[in-house]
């Protein structure tokens, strides 16, 4: 579970620069990244759920 939540806070940082530059400096390019980096963060939150839901139940 430490890895998993190691790879969100990974990725929520990708997002905050990405989404930083879009909104900043009208990067496209950071845009297409930071959109991506959501779509990733959605499906591991999905996961740290299911995960945490296991922990809780032992």
């Amino acid at each position: 579970m430490k890895e998993l939540v190691d790879k969100i806070q990974s990725l929520i940082g990708d997002f905050k620069k990405d989404a930083g530059l879009q909104l900043e400096n009208g990067n496209k390019a950071a845009g297409v990244r930071a959109r991506k980096a959501s779509l990733e963060i959605e499906k591991l939150m999905k996961e740290f759920r299911k995960a945490s839901i296991d922990e809780a139940k032992k």
